[in-house]
């Protein structure tokens, strides 16, 4: 990861230019086996995956496309949840978890769940760049 310049004026990038870059370094963490959402789960990194949510929200907000169990742990409802996340990936022709839920909400709302400043935060963790993310004008 690049280093933050801790000085100086930070670049401004279009909403579109901050996603495609995030994007791009987000697919090469992900890979094909794993979504973002489990990724960044395990490495605590972006929108934390599927441990920004305490149990209780978590198992609401999955309960709607996985179903309810009563003898699942969380990590395995995780798993079952990173599949489904990658089905909807090949379903909807993306490669990120963040595209599809974008294009047919699940769980979450994909790219539309972050402000432009939440986008420049992940722009400065993910990227090592310090980044003003505006809509274009």
């Amino acid at each position: 990861m690049k280093l933050l310049a801790a000085f100086g004026t930070p670049e401004v990038w279009t909403r579109e230019e901050a996603i495609a870059k995030l994007r791009r370094s987000l697919q090469k963490l992900a890979g094909e086996d794993h979504s973002i959402c489990q990724v960044a789960a395990e490495r605590g990194i972006f929108c934390r995956g599927f441990r920004r949510w305490h149990d209780a929200e978590f198992h609401e907000r999955w309960r709607v496309v996985l179903g309810e169990s009563t003898h699942l742990s969380r990590s395995q409802i995780e798993r079952l949840a990173d599949v489904w996340q990658l089905s909807e990936q090949i379903r909807c022709r993306v490669g990120l978890a963040c595209d599809a839920q974008t294009i047919a909400h699940g769980p979450c709302r994909g790219w539309a769940e972050f402000s432009d400043e939440t986008l420049g935060h992940f722009c400065a963790e993910v990227l090592g760049q310090r980044v003003l993310v505006k809509e274009a004008e």
